[in-house]
């Protein structure tokens, strides 16, 4: 359509000016006010020339509605669900302004048929966001006026009466409000009358108040600094405040956070009560991808009970320290360095302040910090290793420093990648004949926690008891009848010590003394054996019924063992009250004893049942059948001593295992033994050379026994509903709390779950001894009352003494942006309760209220 002169120079104009604004993604015609004349853009070609005033980037936008220009006022109006995107920039709302003149863009929503205002102004720059009622933005010096606005800043959000954007993107809010609440109406907020937000670096308030649900709360600053940077940062760790009736008042977990790089962090926490009683706790975590990880944690605490004055006044001093380092397999391809550690006070876990229950259930902690190298291109490697052992209950502990192996894989006679074809009888046989090399270097002491001091490491010294042990054993595997499976092996053993015992009778005062001498000693011994081992299967089929068919697997072994007599280390003393010989063995306190020294042939028997069912599934049209384990073990065995004079048999092993139903677990191990016991003049219980089975059809006395069952029930898992929005930040947030402390997840998705473990334990070493029996019943679930409500339990009954094990009762409520947790121990040494109600978002992880009472506190009423 021709234009005339008049407007079509008033358009070249406008696009010398800002040729960008007339750029448009939709395919309508722009209509003209006060004209009759349409215009399509695709008709309009702009001049090469490009005003200085342009934009340094083309500005598109489209609206599903309508798009009209206004000659006169050099304006572009988009109508419905408008988008303008420039640069990094995204602005959509339901009606947007476009000033040429200006480089200016004017956004608002619109009222909907029911009076709610709806499509407001969506700014999007980088990954900050606004949404408001009204938005004013200049392209060209990026500084905008936001009215009514709401925006994310990391785990916050921020809600401002009138907002203005700086070029840096510091962002001035008047009468604002804070928030991690993601509601348009927040459960709670911040209020400050000024704020200045300053991008991946904190937010800075005027006068602040803490308001929930609209109402003002006591709680208020005179400024506040909240940190908005992504990933970690340093800062002070508030403590907790509260009083405890045995300890005094408190503060606890008070303390610092640094992080030194990217790669390193440390967290350093107090403990202090008025009454005397403190603790600290060091915390460090590193890494460094494809090289290593680790965590290094200290606890160290001294609780005074009562006061100096009163009869019942302590002081328990504790510590705990746990290191974890792994290093990535692509560092070093041919060594490896790795630590587990945890070690301490065998009362640190009974008697500190904060507790897992996990940790005062354990009874047992090892540690092992180990080196290992392989040499390359050979196959030979060799470890370094320092352990630990302790036992709380005993109050143990066994440290072995160092330890060290040498060790070379097994080696066959004959290289099998070298036979071409079937090979000759020769070749084959050799080639199945395997040996290999292990030696074993141990520094070991043990002792109790008690008898461990610096002031007594150089006594310590002296206890430690040290020794090699050399290995070579030799074996092959052959197959005979097609259906026999032999295996030959042989093994010998060497130890080496430095240092062994010498005994003499002193005639003056008629005692035996013995003395430590140092000096190199050994001993070796050798054993050889074969075993046999088949397998027999039975299978039974049926043509009608739901049973397709049993199998049945019966596999049977009996091998021969050689051990000669070992006369290595053996001593004699003269005796001469008894007047001959006495023998006795040097080495008989070394580390690894004193090898075999009596003559040994024996014969070992055994079989192992094995039973399953197949079931008819018409239902499934993929597989017509479905395999069900009936009995997955069912074993016995023992050996018999040829060469003994007498008391040949040894205990048998009866054990059995399987799986019901796919739930329910069921596990049983026994020990019996086949020989009668009599008492002697003293009434003491002694074996005799007499077999059950001899006289009755019994296989012998049962003298211990253990069965185990178990099994769990669970809801079927709630499937998201796909209309309802997820937050994926907090989703991350979780998972990152998830990894730090997994016994505070709630699982909302699972609505019901328990598990039951049922244990019976039977001792009784001859028929004369008491029977010692321990029988235990534990139960563990969780119940989603609601969508927010959520009950869980740890609980246990003791059947022989009557009487309910460590029970837990843990009850959670979701409140949206906050929660609430309540973890009560009813009764036992633990009791004790905690309640807690705080904020969900870790930016504001402070502000919660907690009332607390722990296990030392009982003496005082709750």
């Amino acid at each position: 359509m021709a234009l005339n002169n008049k407007i079509y120079h008033f358009l070249t104009f406008l696009l010398l000016v800002c040729p960008v604004f007339l750029h448009s993604q939709t395919n309508e015609a722009i209509n003209v006010p006060d004209t009759n004349i349409v215009v399509e853009t695709d008709s309009i070609v702009a001049d090469s020339t490009i005003s200085p005033d342009a934009l340094d980037a083309e500005v598109s936008y489209k609206a599903t509605d309508s798009i009209v220009v206004d000659i006169k006022s050099n304006l572009i109006y988009l109508y419905g669900l408008a988008e303008v995107y420039y640069e990094d920039i995204e602005l959509k709302a339901a009606i947007i302004e476009l000033n040429a003149d200006s480089n200016t863009v004017y956004a608002y929503g619109r009222t909907d048929s029911l009076g709610n205002y709806v499509d407001k102004p969506v700014f999007k720059e980088g990954e900050t966001s606004f949404e408001s009622a009204t938005m004013r933005y200049n392209f060209k010096t990026k500084k905008g006026k936001i009215t009514d606005v709401i925006t994310q800043e990391g785990e916050g959000y921020i809600h401002g009466e009138a907002v203005k954007k700086l070029p840096d993107d510091v962002v001035f809010i008047k009468h604002g409000k804070y928030t991690t609440c993601s509601l348009d109406t927040p459960h709670f907020y911040i209020s400050a009358s000024k704020l200045k937000v300053i991008p991946d670096d904190k937010i800075v308030t005027g006068p602040a108040c803490l308001y929930i649900e609209d109402v003002p709360t006591p709680l208020a600053l005179p400024f506040g600094i909240f940190p908005n940077k992504k990933g970690k940062a340093s800062g002070i760790v508030i403590p907790q405040y509260g009083e405890s009736p045995a300890l005094g008042f408190y503060l606890t977990e008070g303390g610092y956070y640094w992080t030194i790089s990217d790669k390193m962090d440390l967290k350093v926490t107090g403990d202090i009560y008025s009454k005397g009683s403190w603790g600290g706790n060091i915390n460090t975590n590193y890494a460094k991808r494809y090289k290593r990880t680790g965590n290094l944690n200290l606890d160290f605490s001294q609780i005074k009970n009562s006061y100096k004055e009163f009869p019942d006044y302590s002081v328990q001093k504790n510590f705990f320290v746990r290191w974890n380092h792994q290093q990535d397999a692509k560092a070093r391809p041919n060594s490896r360095f790795s630590a587990n550690v945890n070690a301490g006070t065998s009362t640190n876990f009974s008697n500190n302040f904060s507790t897992t229950s996990n940790d005062y259930l354990t009874n047992t902690f090892t540690s092992n910090i180990s080196y290992s190298k392989t040499i390359p291109n050979s196959p030979f490697n060799f470890t370094i290793n320092a352990r630990h052992s302790q036992n709380t209950l005993n109050k143990s502990v066994s440290v072995t420093l160092p330890e060290a192996g040498f060790n070379m894989q097994r080696l066959y006679l004959y290289d099998k990648s070298k036979i071409s074809g079937k090979g000759n009888i020769f070749q084959n046989t050799l080639s199945k004949i395997g040996f290999s090399y292990s030696s074993n270097f141990k520094n070991e002491i043990n002792t109790y926690d008690s008898l461990i001091s610096i002031n007594r490491l150089e006594n310590l010294a002296g206890d430690f008891k040290n020794g090699v042990r050399h290995s070579i054993p030799v074996s092959a595997n052959f197959k005979a009848f097609k259906y026999l499976t032999i295996t030959p092996s042989a093994n010998y053993n060497e130890v080496w010590y430095f240092e062994s015992l010498k005994s003499s009778y002193d005639t003056a005062l008629d005692v035996v003394n013995t003395d430590t001498l140092g000096g190199f000693a050994r001993n070796g011994s050798y054993n050889a054996s074969v075993n046999l081992s088949t397998k027999i299967y039975g299978t039974a089929l049926f043509k009608k019924g739901k049973i397709a068919g049993i199998r049945h697997v019966f596999t049977p072994n009996v091998g021969l063992s050689y051990v000669p007599e070992n006369k290595g280390g053996i001593q004699t003393y003269y005796d001469p009250i008894q007047n001959k010989d006495i023998e006795y063995n040097a080495l008989q306190n070394g580390l690894y004893g004193t090898l075999n020294q009596t003559e040994q042939g024996n014969i070992t028997y055994g079989f192992i049942n094995n039973l399953e069912m197949k079931v008819k599934t018409p239902k499934d049209t993929v597989n017509a059948t479905k395999k069900i384990k009936l009995l997955e073990n069912l074993a016995l065995s023992g050996t018999y001593n040829m060469l003994a004079d007498s008391l040949n048999f040894s205990n048998l092993s009866l054990s059995a295992r399987t799986t019901l139903l796919n739930n329910l677990a069921f596990n049983f191990t026994s020990s019996i033994d086949p020989y009668r016991y009599q008492l002697d003049s003293n009434f003491n219980a002694v074996k005799v050379d007499k077999l059950y089975w001899e006289d009755e059809f019994k296989l012998g006395n049962i003298t211990t026994a253990n069965l185990g069952l178990s099994f769990s029930l669970q809801s079927k898992q709630k499937t998201k509903d796909k209309n309802v929005d997820t937050d994926n930040e907090n989703e991350q947030n979780q998972l990152k709390d998830l990894k730090q402390n997994p016994q505070g997840y709630v699982d909302f998705d699972l609505p019901w779950s328990v598990g039951v473990n049922y244990n019976i334990g039977y001792n009784k070493p001859n028929p004369f001894t008491e029977r010692i029996l321990s029988q235990t019943v534990n139960l563990s679930g969780d119940v989603s009352l609601t969508q927010k409500w959520k009950v869980g339990f740890t609980t246990g009954y003791d059947v022989v003494q009557k009487e309910l094990t460590y029970t837990t009762i843990d009850i959670y409520r979701d409140l949206h942006c906050w929660e609430m947790h309540l973890q009560w121990i009813p009764f036992g040494q633990r009791k004790s309760y905690s309640f807690t109600v705080n904020v969900k978002a870790s930016v504001l992880q402070d502000l919660k209220v907690s009332r607390k009472r722990e296990y030392f506190d009982l003496a005082q009423p709750f």
